[in-house]
C-alpha cells in the first residue's frame, strides 16, 4: 500500500490535542517515532487508524502546519491559568458538537416558527440580583414551594433540568465527549458553558463533576443566557470571581436556588454551620454546598476564609459519600440527559418526517446503528 507524506508537526499536534502520550500510542503504532523523525511515513490505513486513535479529523492531518484552535465562545473561566491559554481537544470537540446541535435546532425552530425563548435577554448586568433571579425563576417556571415537596435535592436537580427544558432551553449533561467513554471531561478545566440564541439557547453541564456541584452550574449558565451571552465557565459556589459578570452570575445563581430573604427567615441563632447547612439543604432541596454559599451571602461567616474552610470540608464529605457510578443502566434514559429531551424529540420527528437525513441524525445523536435510532423513536412514541 502507498505511503502518505504527513508533517511531523501535525502528528505531534494531534497527539498533544488528544491528551495521550507518545509512549501509549507507540504500542499501537510501533513506527511512530520514525514518523516523527521523518525516517518513515505511514500508509493511508495507518494514518486513518492514527486519526481515530487521536480523535483527529482525517483531513486535518494533511495540513502543512498545525491549525490554531481558539475557543469559539467567550472564556469566563477564572482559575488555573494553564487551562486558560490552551483548551483541550476534549473541551473543543464538546463545544463543536453542541454548536452543531444548536445550528440544527436553529433551522428546526425557524421551520416550526417557534417563539423566542423568554429567558434569553430578559435581564441586564444592572438588574439587581434579587430581581434578576426572580425573572429567571419566572421564565423557567421554577416553583420553590413545589421543589420543597420533592424527596431530595437530587430529585430537585432533575426537576430543575426538566423545568429548563420545558422553558425552551436545550440542556445537555455529559461527562464524556459525545458518546466516547474513553474521553472523560475534566471538571477542573470547565464546569459548563452556555450558547445563547433567541430560539435555540443551549446549556452544557460537565457531567463528570459532582452532582452537588451541577445544580449551581445550571443556575450559573441560566444567568448567562438571561444576559443573552455565550460563555465558558468554571462556576463553583465557593468562587468569588474578579470579573464583574462572573461575580454577578454567581450571586444570581445562588439567589435563583435559595432566595436570600427566605434563607434569612430560616436561620437559627446559635446553630452550628454543619447542622444548619444539613437542615437547610433538606428544607430548600438544594445541595449543602449551595446552602453554604447562601449562608455566606447572609453574613453567617465572618470571613471568606471561614467560608472556604467549611465549604471544602463539606465538599470532601460529599465526595466520600457519593456512590460509585453504576455500570450499565438505561441507555435511552441516560440519553435524555446527555443529548436533551427537547433536542432528541425534535430531531427524531424531523428525520421521520423526511426533513433531516438519517445520516445527519445518527451523527448528531452519536449513534452508529439504525437500530438504536429506531428504538429511540419507538421509546419517544413514534410508531410506524
Amino acid at each position: 500500500m502507498a505511503h502518505v507524506e504527513v508533517a511531523p508537526e501535525i502528528l505531534r499536534w494531534a497527539i498533544e490535542r488528544s491528551g495521550k502520550s507518545v509512549d501509549s500510542l507507540h504500542r499501537r503504532f510501533p513506527k511512530l517515532a520514525a514518523w516523527l523523525d521523518r525516517k518513515s511515513t505511514p500508509t493511508q490505513r495507518q494514518l486513518e487508524s492514527f486519526a481515530a486513535a487521536t480523535y483527529t479529523p482525517f483531513g486535518l492531518l494533511f495540513l502543512p502546519e498545525p491549525p490554531v484552535e481558539p475557543l469559539p465562545i467567550p472564556d469566563f473561566r477564572t482559575r488555573r491559568a494553564e487551562t486558560l491559554t490552551k483548551p483541550s481537544g476534549d473541551l473543543l470537540d464538546t463545544i463543536y458538537l453542541c454548536q452543531q446541535r444548536q445550528a440544527w435546532f436553529e433551522d428546526f425552530a425557524r421551520e416550526e416558527s417557534l417563539e423566542p425563548v423568554r429567558l434569553v435577554n430578559s435581564v441586564t448586568r444592572t438588574t439587581p440580583v434579587p430581581q434578576a433571579a426572580a425573572a429567571i425563576r419566572a421564565a423557567i417556571g421554577l416553583d420553590l414551594d413545589q421543589r420543597r415537596q420533592l424527596p431530595s435535592w437530587t430529585d430537585a436537580l432533575r426537576h430543575l433540568i426538566h423545568a429548563v427544558e420545558d422553558a425552551g432551553v436545550l440542556i445537555m449533561v455529559n461527562g464524556v465527549v459525545g458518546s466516547n467513554t474513553h474521553r472523560k471531561l475534566n471538571p477542573e478545566e470547565f464546569r459548563g458553558f452556555a450558547l445563547a440564541h433567541p430560539t435555540a439557547p443551549l446549556i452544557f453541564v460537565n457531567g463528570a463533576d459532582s452532582k452537588s456541584a451541577q445544580m449551581f452550574t445550571v443556575a450559573h449558565e441560566l444567568a448567562h443566557l438571561a444576559l443573552g451571552e455565550s460563555a465558558l465557565s468554571d462556576a463553583e459556589a465557593s468562587v468569588f470571581p474578579e470579573t464583574d459578570t462572573e461575580h454577578w452570575c454567581n450571586q444570581v445563581a445562588a439567589e435563583v436556588l435559595v432566595p436570600l430573604s427566605l434563607l434569612q427567615r430560616e436561620l437559627r441563632h446559635g446553630e452550628s454551620v454543619p447542622a444548619a447547612s444539613a437542615r437547610l439543604a433538606r428544607r430548600f432541596k438544594v445541595s449543602s454546598l449551595v446552602i453554604l454559599r447562601s449562608m455566606f451571602e447572609a453574613g453567617v461567616f465572618s470571613s471568606r476564609e471561614r467560608f472556604w474552610t467549611a465549604y471544602h470540608a463539606e465538599n470532601r464529605r460529599l465526595r466520600d459519600l457519593a456512590p460509585a457510578p453504576a455500570a450499565g443502566g438505561d441507555f435511552y434514559r441516560t440519553l435524555d440527559v446527555r443529548v436533551s429531551r427537547r433536542f432528541e424529540y425534535a430531531l427524531v420527528a424531523s428525520t421521520l418526517g423526511g426533513r433531516t437525513t438519517f445520516g445527519e441524525a445518527l451523527n448528531l445523536l452519536g449513534f452508529k446503528r439504525m437500530l438504536t435510532f429506531d428504538n429511540l423513536a419507538q421509546r419517544l412514541g413514534f410508531t410506524g
